[in-house]
């Protein structure tokens, strides 16, 4: 095993510049997640840990060794692909043989290898098959399987479970972590999914366009977002964000919108503020329908989504959507005018310029 260490590293193509001179470190054994939306940046990063995209500058290294110039066959780690990448003439056995062969790895050690990551992930009864015979998450296991045999220092995989459907996709992430609990290898994981990486990820890097916006624990980063897209990136349903003017009187903070006036203790956490601001509420924080009471929205119900468990309201706020997260027992009618409260202690504020977190 090995930590991951990318120090400065920039990619460009031509004149575009994909990933911009970001940092990163992987601890040995951790297992990291880049997330993002589509082209920020995450698959070119993975592939240059993984020697398959060039490092236009800056370091990557895989174990105190800088490993620019090392081809991908000696990093010693193990990658698995978004679309599984089995070869489709050769039965299961083989496919997660055919590395091995290639290293001249004798024989014997080469079945142990292969019996004993095909029992761990249970596809024992398997080997003999052909992938075209083998389910979406079946194929997905030889794909790891084949990873897993290599024992390698670092394992990579970008978007591995994209492909399945979505029970299938809450199985495998299940089975992704208690593989990482039993081996231990230090794993860097790329996808887009925020709930992928909120579930596997100990530490989680959210990137934009070339830049790692925040590196922390899932928790630390719900919690506390570093500015207003890892807010509402992080979280599902996401954040809701309402513009309002920011004053400070007699040790509060006021936030004027459109629909409410929220008053906030700044116990000192706050000096100065921006007059316009984006004030963060995420829909689990909200309750109601309320009657009466002070710091309230007041919203028009537009549709209701019961789930069961519970109760997604998506309301109009001042021409804003807010989503709120209430209690499946109750009855909301479409159209109507409500009051939801907020949870005062963990509203977020966010200057409208820069989008930084001032709260």
């Amino acid at each position: 095993m090995a930590e991951v260490v990318l120090e400065k590293v920039m990619k460009k193509f031509g004149d575009f510049v994909a990933v911009k001179g970001i940092d990163l470190k992987v601890d040995d054994g951790a297992f990291t997640v880049l997330v993002g939306p589509s082209g920020c940046g995450k698959t070119t990063t993975l592939r240059m840990i993984a020697g398959l995209e060039e490092v236009t500058s800056g370091e990557v290294k895989i174990g105190e060794k800088v490993v620019n110039r090392v081809p991908p066959k000696d990093r010693d780690i193990a990658m698995v692909f978004q679309n599984y990448a089995l070869y489709p003439h050769m039965d299961v056995y083989n496919n997660m043989a055919f590395g091995l062969k290639l290293r001249k790895i004798p024989k014997k050690e080469i079945e142990e290898r292969v019996h004993a990551a095909a029992s761990l992930l249970g596809i024992e009864g398997k080997l003999k098959s052909k992938p075209r015979e083998l389910s979406g998450g079946q194929r997905q296991r030889v794909a790891v399987g084949r990873a897993i045999v290599r024992n390698p220092k670092v394992f990579l995989f970008d978007e591995p479970l994209s492909n399945l459907d979505a029970k299938l996709r809450v199985q495998m992430r299940t089975e992704l972590e208690q593989l990482h609990h039993k081996l231990q290898t230090t794993t860097v994981y790329v996808t887009h999914d925020q709930v992928e990486a909120m579930t596997l990820g100990s530490k989680i890097a959210v990137m934009r366009d070339g830049v790692i916006h925040q590196y922390a624990s899932p928790q630390e980063t719900y919690d506390h977002p570093s500015n207003q897209f890892v807010a509402g990136f992080i979280g599902s349903p996401a954040m809701n964000f309402l513009p309002a003017r920011a004053t400070l009187s007699n040790g509060n903070l006021i936030l004027t919108g459109e629909g409410f006036t929220i008053t906030l203790p700044s116990n000192g956490r706050i000096d100065t503020v921006p007059e316009q601001v984006v004030l963060g509420i995420r829909p689990e924080d909200l309750t109601g329908p309320v009657s009466e009471g002070e710091n309230l929205l007041q919203v028009k119900v537009k549709v209701t989504e019961p789930l069961g468990n519970e109760l997604l309201v998506y309301a109009d706020c001042g021409g804003e959507q807010v989503v709120a997260n209430l209690d499946p027992h109750q009855h909301v009618e479409i159209d109507s005018t409500i009051k939801l409260s907020p949870n005062l202690n963990t509203l977020h504020l966010f200057d409208k310029e820069s989008e930084a977190t001032l709260l």
